[in-house]
């Protein structure tokens, strides 16, 4: 946190400073776990179900951290700790200040899909001219967005910030911390209705974070989205997608398993971009980041770099080729939308298409129609054959008919690939995070 101190943090909390370390001594980085420490740090100690980071202080401090922030002091502590009644509010208090002296711009990426694949793109874009900070692994949430913007330092030209959210209210409280200067909207989706219970829900939640950028600011939307174009702001619109009504759109899309290729076009621009990864919705990515790229004055040649450089994260639709098979690992995470795009995908590669299927979660009390309805998807596009197993695993087998399989759980779905994948086939394997579908793709691939 370049030029902000002990005593900053200690005002925008409105803490109490207990301590021998001056109310100048500067801090760097948030840091949730003591083992990560390193000099100058500021230890945030949470109390979790199973581990109280209060427990930690004192280690924190030997290993150098400048201060703690906490709610409580350990007895014979006398080291220094900024005591506060809630650590959650006085550390994200603590990031709005530091966020309030920073003048570089920031991008504030949201959506029920593709924020992390926006998040990549835009930074691989703009990292064609500025040196640029961008979320850390999946840091984008009320814990996560302060630890990121902690690491926003002097050198840095510019900032690409990931903010997820899954109930109301939740989003005002990041936007409140980034107040981005652009905010991009991926998709409005089927995510979390658990908690936002239908689309309007979703929209009215994400789109908190318009009170927080600036009348000057940028607001760059998916127009291909029916619940997002509808959406009205004081702020510049800049639209992305296929339509034709698109301010940034796609055109003559050509996609094998090793890359993807389109045009992208912006009133008289046009830039040929090669994409190096495959699926549709790596479209959207690069319109995405060819947006931000325009909003922010790069040239064409600037962009299509940018793009080419891009690198997927993870098991976020990866692409893998055995001598047998080809997988689409895409069992990061799943909901309707993204299992549905994830579909498309596949039937664009050549072969008998399989999609094995986990649950998709917090989808609340329409989880079992939406699996029901995502598998028959699946049927009406061609798929050739669905496995699925888990709790919602009947439903999907109803959805997609006579071509699916349920199992009763993992093991025995792995058990059964030798009888089910044939040579040449493509396989979809998604379902969400944790329903540890990982297993599943590292046995196809050694099939």
């Amino acid at each position: 946190m370049t030029g902000f101190t002990i005593g900053d943090a200690v005002k925008a909390c409105n803490g109490a400073y207990r301590g021998t370390n001056s109310l100048s001594t500067p801090l760097g980085r948030v840091i949730i776990d003591s083992r990560e420490i390193q000099s100058g740090d500021l230890f945030v100690a949470y109390r979790g179900e199973r581990v109280d980071g209060h427990d930690y202080i004192s280690a924190a401090l030997d290993r150098g951290a400048a201060c703690c922030l906490a709610e409580r002091v350990p007895e014979g502590e006398e080291r220094g700790v900024i005591v506060t009644e809630n650590v959650q509010r006085a550390l994200e208090q603590i990031a709005a200040a530091y966020r309030m002296t920073l003048s570089l711009p920031i991008v504030g990426i949201t959506g029920s899909v593709g924020k992390t694949s926006a998040k990549e793109m835009i930074s691989a874009v703009l990292s064609s001219r500025w040196n640029i900070l961008k979320t850390d692994k999946n840091l984008n949430n009320q814990i996560g967005v302060p630890m990121t913007l902690s690491r926003i330092e002097k050198d840095h030209e510019a900032a690409v910030i990931e903010m997820g959210i899954s109930g109301f209210g939740e989003m005002t409280e990041l936007a409140k911390m980034v107040r981005p200067t652009i905010g991009v909207f991926t998709l409005i989706g089927h995510a979390h209705l658990e908690f936002l219970h239908d689309l309007d829900g979703v929209l009215r939640a994400k789109t908190e974070m318009l009170d927080y950028i600036p009348k000057d600011g940028v607001v760059i939307l998916n127009g291909d989205d029916e619940k997002l174009r509808s959406v009205h702001c004081s702020q510049k619109k800049l639209s992305f997608g296929f339509g034709e009504n698109c301010d940034v759109r796609a055109e003559h899309l050509e996609q094998s398993a090793d890359e993807t290729r389109c045009d992208i076009v912006c009133k008289d621009r046009c830039m040929h971009v090669i994409i190096p990864a495959f699926g549709r919705h790596l479209v959207y990515a690069a319109l995405e980041g060819a947006a931000v790229g325009i909003t922010m004055g790069l040239t064409d040649e600037e962009i299509i770099r940018g793009i080419a450089g891009f690198r997927t994260v993870g098991r976020r639709a990866a692409v893998v080729r055995t001598d047998k098979l080809t997988l689409l690992d895409d069992c990061y995470n799943s909901n309707p939308d993204a299992l549905k795009s994830g579909i498309d995908s596949l039937m664009e590669l050549p072969g008998r298409h399989v999609c094995i299927l986990g649950d998709m979660l917090e989808l609340g009390p329409e989880a079992p129609a939406m699996h029901s309805e995502s598998a028959r998807y699946a049927a009406q596009r061609g798929v050739d054959r669905v496995l699925c197993c888990g709790a919602m695993a009947r439903f999907t087998c109803s959805g997609a008919g006579q071509i699916a399989r349920a199992f009763p759980d993992r093991a025995a779905l792995i058990a059964a690939l030798g009888e089910e994948i044939r040579p040449g086939d493509c396989v979809l394997v998604k379902a969400s995070h944790s329903a540890h579908f990982e297993e599943i793709s590292e046995a196809l691939k050694a099939f």
